[in-house]
């Protein structure tokens, strides 16, 4: 792996495939000492950025990470990424996008990490109860302070990107130079607007999920038993077979796995190497529990698809189709609360 893109407009230069640390802690990976042994991989492959969260593990994937990073020595080559927003402890104000939380939950980061700073610091997802002034004027803080470096928003909708940028504009406030939305063969709503946005702003886009969650690594197919697993019991919508929409999704996954063997390509090198072919992506995460995973993964770096299969993954799931809207990773509370969409 040897080419490197810009993020953005920022000039700071990161591989197409990212290090998700997701898995590292007791949500996967339990071992520091095998964590380290695969974010040290990824490093010697070129790999340079490496995202995680503090709510990962309750933290435990931040401190992984920041060990490894310590015995390695390579904190300076590495463009290192973290988030808040979820609940990380007890009581209302643990949690969400204010000024009193970002505040604490940076300087948690930071110990954790092992680090004097953070060379991105993102949202997680959005705060319906905090206007975008306020977690935009704190967090400009934290970069005038030197903690943070740049700035990036996760599974933001479209409409709520564009109001970030002119709340940055309007208040003369550090803006969101990145977000980090799902993207896979499955699920390609932000083809619709989310990408376009982006692009239109001179924002990179780090694509989560570009393996569905499993879907596109070819454990579910047709022939086979469905595969336990943990996010699986945490989210049943997305992996119930009982669904129409998720037979849907394993139809779908039939007719790709085909094609990539057409193609000459496992099915995962064709999900990830199809979102990093996208103009408007910088990087898709990888999000490995055992270095066989990391390994499957690593190739698809160097894989090209001509449009010729490009064409035929448009027959397959259309263009801008999220096949199921659980798939899409946040929803709007007034899809959620009845009483948000009836007057009183």
């Amino acid at each position: 792996m040897t080419e490197y893109r810009v993020l953005g407009r920022t000039g700071l230069n990161v591989s197409p495939l990212c290090l998700g640390a997701m898995m590292f802690g007791w949500w996967g990976e339990q071992s520091p000492e095998e964590s380290a042994r695969i974010i040290d991989r990824a490093l010697d492959s070129g790999i340079n950025f490496i995202d995680t969260a503090d709510v990962y593990s309750q933290g435990q994937s931040e401190e992984f990470v920041g060990q490894a990073l310590a015995r390695s020595g390579k904190r300076d080559e590495v463009v290192l990424a973290t988030k808040c927003h979820g609940a990380m402890g007890e009581g209302p104000n643990r949690r969400g996008n204010s000024r009193r939380w970002i505040f604490q939950a940076v300087e948690d980061s930071l110990r954790r990490l092992g680090t004097d700073w953070i060379d991105l610091y993102q949202i997680h997802r959005p705060d319906p109860g905090t206007d975008v002034d306020e977690t935009l004027g704190a967090l400009t803080d934290l970069v005038r302070q030197g903690k943070v470096r740049y700035l990036g928003s996760s599974t933001f909708p479209a409409h709520q990107i564009v109001e970030g940028q002119w709340a940055a504009e309007r208040r003369g406030l550090e803006r969101f130079v990145c977000e980090q939305p799902p993207y896979s063969l499955l699920a390609r709503g932000i083809e619709a607007d989310v990408l376009p946005v982006v692009h239109a702003y001179g924002m990179g886009a780090i694509v989560w999920s570009p393996l569905a969650g499993g879907w596109l690594t070819g454990r579910y197919r047709k022939d086979r038993e469905v595969p336990e697993s943990r996010r699986a019991g945490l989210l049943p919508d997305r992996y119930d077979l009982k669904l129409e929409a998720n037979q849907r999704k394993l139809e779908a996954v039939e007719q790709l796995a085909v094609l990539a063997e057409e193609a000459g390509h496992t099915l995962i090198e064709l999900a990830l190497a199809f979102t990093i072919r996208h103009p408007a992506v910088t990087s898709a995460i990888i999000g490995p529990r055992t270095m066989d995973h990391l390994e499957s993964q690593l190739t698809a770096a160097d894989v090209r698809l001509g449009d010729d299969v490009l064409d035929r993954i448009d027959a397959i799931v259309a263009p801008g189709l999220t096949i199921n809207p659980g798939d899409a990773g946040w929803q709007p509370p007034e899809l959620a609360d009845a009483g948000l969409r009836r007057r009183p």
